[in-house]
């Protein structure tokens, strides 16, 4: 198998790109990847395209990726369209590195985008509601909202005042709200330490120009803006974005070829699908896919110098941190108290700001996250002044859809310098 390499990364400010459409988002991620990789577009052996609701919100199906890339002329070579909830360019990442780890290509580029701005914003509400089992989804949710009302009498702490409601969300809100509930009753977890999460969060957005939030929280504003579903509020939640980001990924061998001094490795990069019986205190399925990514790269939770991860809400890095092994099961929310997942913190998580401030451009999200490491691994002053300091090791969680409480699609990707 050949060792693969990160030669290029590149990114699009996250947010509302109502005068833009995916072709110019993709072309100028994609020739900003390609200029850091050194290479033309007509050395590409390959390119894979995650994207999840292109079809739904915009009517192109079948074709995404050929579209956008011929549209910059990128032609000829086989283009993979993958589609898989949040997770479809984690997937895409996936498929090209093992096109490379293969020997099928040389050099492959992997894209992942979504446009989710229009003015009317109910076709992205429609799509979340595809990225779960449409069958018994009006059944699921009638049981969600009746255990969230009976928990939210026995945990709230504001003495029954009532709450400003936010406006429409998305299906996955309540599903949030649902296990975070789950674990306020088994561990203790509370309100407060999911608000320090996400203030945490909007603090590192501070120091990101292409997140799509750019503002500090305290914890107090935290808990005081609009209830989204009890005990999540509307800055715990991810916003929908507009963005395109871009990897071209190679073998060693062409890396040297190029004269690359310090390429970043793809260490791992694994994918699982959701289960209906998890172990939990073991990790449940994510936990397994942690473990077996450790041994693919011949690294710990302990080798990590930093991580982003897949939270859609701010319960989304708590579940993350203790089943990516950086903390014990039930210590998600401590682990945050503590500040070990601040920048400067022992493992800083979401220093881009994660899904809650940089924003969630479903398709683009999983590298988006691989992005982000391999500017701190290179550490040339892209990441500015939330570089941690010496980072070798990165690690992205991402996972997409749910079917019940279980997440439908996951992956994690270790790499390293």
């Amino acid at each position: 198998m050949n060792t693969v390499k990160i030669i290029g990364g590149a990114m699009t400010k996250i947010g509302r790109h109502m005068d833009r459409d995916l072709k110019s988002l993709v072309e100028e991620a994609v020739s900003a990847a390609l200029q850091e990789a050194g290479i033309e577009k007509s050395q590409l052996q390959g390119a894979w395209v995650g994207n999840a609701s292109q079809g739904i919100l915009q009517g192109q199906e079948s074709i995404r990726g050929q579209v956008v890339l011929r549209n910059m002329g990128i032609g000829g070579i086989p283009v993979v369209n993958v589609e898989n909830a949040c997770a479809s360019s984690a997937t895409a990442i996936y498929g090209a590195r093992s096109m490379v780890a293969l020997g099928e290509a040389d050099v492959v580029l992997a894209i992942g985008m979504e446009k989710m701005y229009f003015e009317d914003r109910t076709k992205a509400l429609t799509a979340y509601k595809g990225c779960m089992d449409i069958a018994v989804i009006e059944e699921m949710m009638k049981a969600y909202s009746a255990r969230t009302d009976k928990f939210k009498s026995m945990l709230e702490k504001d003495g029954g005042k009532e709450k400003k409601k936010s406006g429409q969300r998305s299906v996955f809100m309540d599903v949030y709200a649902y296990i975070a509930l789950r674990h306020m009753e088994k561990y203790g977890l509370t309100q407060r330490q999911l608000a320090l999460i996400s203030s945490k969060n909007h603090f590192h957005s501070t120091m990101n120009p292409l997140a799509q939030y750019q503002m500090p929280l305290s914890v107090e504003e935290v808990l005081n803006a609009p209830e989204v579903a009890w005990p999540l509020t509307t800055p715990m939640c991810s916003p929908i974005g507009d963005g395109v980001a871009a990897v071209v990924i190679c073998s060693e061998k062409f890396a040297k070829k190029l004269g690359k001094q310090k390429p970043v490795e793809i260490a791992a990069c694994m994918l699982a699908s959701g289960e209906d019986h998890e172990n939990e205190e073991k990790g449940g399925t994510l936990g397994e896919l942690a473990a077996a990514a450790y041994r693919k790269a011949d690294l710990g939770p302990e080798d990590i110098d930093l991580a982003e991860v897949h939270d859609a809400t701010a319960f989304g890095e708590v579940n993350a941190t203790e089943k990516l092994g950086f903390c014990g099961p039930g210590e998600g929310g401590a682990f945050a108290e503590a500040g070990h997942s601040t920048l400067g913190g022992k493992l800083p998580v979401n220093v881009s700001g994660g899904l809650e401030s940089q924003g969630h451009p479903i398709g683009a999200t999983g590298i988006r996250q691989v992005v982000e490491l391999y500017w701190h691994l290179m550490d040339d002053g892209r990441t500015g002044k939330r570089q941690v300091k010496g980072a070798r090791v990165g690690l992205a969680q991402n996972a997409g859809g749910n079917i019940g409480p279980a997440e439908a699609a996951l992956s994690v990707t270790i790499i390293k310098r």
